[in-house]
């Protein structure tokens, strides 16, 4: 990946959270890797509470580098690192003070790239305010989720939006599609004949996407208690996982045509009966519990949070998709905070021969399964059955590793590095187009509005355990159980 794009990266939110553990440690690593970022780009940092550049580089020094030294640091290349990094004062609420960032980046050479790392009520104001000073042109705007709270304020942030940038200018990130496992899913399937010939209704039984946490609400409790899980990762992250998971194949791997397919996905997703939701769609809240030991207090108790909160902090859904591929298989999704362990991962559990003649093993479902792990450790882990060594002819589970670790001397790549630098080098199709997330909010809704209106509180679940049973019965109905469940 490397270039001679020359750049200008604003990062609007210099010394909020997302900039220090991920973004700004994100640019070090392709800095530090040589060639993938030119010599002439620069980072521009946007902030008010730091007075000047020097100060900018010690609160970066102090809350930044210690996410980039894990390993060893490269003292020399931080420096150099540094030498990149600039700094404009702006209290974003004054249009008037963008003069100043217009005045520090004019002249300088390539694609200017505004990253905005801010809530998501600043997203128009600070678009207007661009705009104002003539900053729209020859530029692109990264923005992070969550866009919107429903589908009529998403479409409100995107209509401001496109009115001063042009779709394909707007990169809406989403980090899960960065993640080297997605990539290799996708080289799977349609880089090999093994794969793609399976993937359909006929030898897939189910498929599970699991995003866990073992963190709760923290210091977002404010945020977190006026938009939920399904908001905050339902409607973008796993939404966005399945649709790769189920995609066709694309005719090319350019942009539009990646994003299509997605889009084909959503758009097949059979709508939700406001009357089945109790069958398809579990929704928990975390109540005191014990996590790695230590003792960890109910989401009702949290900072920010209302004591007769019923949001959600678990969400478990039957999803089925209409289309010729995939009629009549259930796909499966949870994510939640307070959970057992933290993981994301991608399961395919591929149906039972129809006929063994090696005894009852050989037809248990999920025998055959196909594992994406995407957090904490990335891997692929295909599972079969063989012989037991010995008398007889006694089956059991083994299975077989994707180790690209040991076919490829180059370190795997950080989802935020590969998606920082295709926004550098204008690739947009690991980005969010504006009509998948209509989609997918389309599609959302039904399930929002229900609960709005429903006098059910959310199931409860002790923290440090895999949320409500009822998560477990909705795939017990379908003759399956979740990964962990196996053991």
């Amino acid at each position: 990946m490397q270039t001679d794009s020359s750049f200008t990266f604003v990062l609007f939110g210099g010394t909020g959270d997302l900039s220090m553990r991920k973004i700004l440690p994100a640019l070090f690593e392709a800095h530090r890797a040589g060639g993938m970022l030119a010599e002439s780009g620069k980072i521009f940092a946007v902030a008010r509470h730091v007075a000047d550049r020097a100060g900018y580089l010690e609160w970066v020094n102090e809350h930044v580098k210690p996410h980039v030294s894990k390993n060893g640091l490269d003292e020399t290349a931080w420096a150099s690192f540094l030498d990149r990094i600039e700094f404009v004062k702006i209290d974003l609420g004054k249009p008037e003070d963008f003069v100043l960032l217009r005045d520090a980046i004019s002249g300088l050479p390539g694609i200017r790239v505004f990253y905005l790392a801010t809530g998501p009520s600043l997203f128009v104001p600070i678009c207007h305010a661009l705009a104002s000073v003539g900053l729209n042109e020859n530029s692109r705007i990264v923005l992070e989720k969550p866009l919107g709270y429903d589908l009529k304020s998403s479409n409100a942030i995107n209509d401001a939006v496109g009115e001063i940038f042009a779709e394909e200018q707007i990169y809406r990130i989403d980090h899960y599609l960065g993640k080297e496992p997605v990539q290799n899913l996708l080289a799977l399937r349609f880089g090999n004949v093994l794969f793609e010939p399976l993937w359909r209704r006929e030898w897939v039984e189910s498929i599970q996407i699991t995003i866990a946490e073992e963190l709760g609400v923290e210091a977002r409790g404010d945020f977190y208690d006026n938009t939920g899980a399904l908001r905050d990762m339902v409607q973008n992250h796993l939404l966005q996982l399945l649709s790769i998971v189920a995609m066709e194949p694309p005719h090319s791997m350019d942009s539009d045509s990646v994003r299509d397919e997605k889009l084909r996905v959503l758009r097949a997703l059979k709508p939700i009966d406001p009357r089945d939701i109790g069958k398809v769609a579990v929704r928990g809240q975390y109540h005191a519990g014990v996590i790695r030991g230590h003792a960890v207090p109910a989401y009702a108790t949290e900072p920010g949070v209302k004591p007769d909160s019923t949001t959600e902090t678990f969400v478990a859904l039957k999803v089925e998709i209409e289309n010729w591929r995939w009629a009549g298989v259930p796909f499966f999704l949870r994510t939640g905070k307070r959970l057992a362990d933290r993981v994301a991962e991608i399961v395919v559990n591929f149906r039972a021969v129809p006929h063994s003649a090696l005894g009852a093993s050989a037809l248990r479902g999920g025998a055959n399964r196909l594992v994406i792990r995407l957090q904490p450790n990335e891997t692929i882990r295909l599972y079969c059955l063989a012989k037991q060594p010995g008398e007889g002819m006694n089956l059991a589970s083994v299975h077989l590793d994707l180790a690209f670790d040991r076919f490829f001397r180059e370190g795997q790549m950080e989802a935020y590095q590969r998606l920082l630098l295709d926004v550098i080098n204008g690739r947009l199709a690991l980005f969010v187009r504006r009509d998948e997330q209509e989609a997918a909010w389309r599609w959302v809704e039904p399930i929002l509005n229900e609960w709005a209106v429903s006098n059910k509180p959310p199931k409860p679940y002790a923290a440090g355990t895999w949320g409500p049973a009822a998560a477990s019965a909705m795939l017990a109905q379908h003759g399956t159980c979740w990964l962990e469940e196996e053991n």
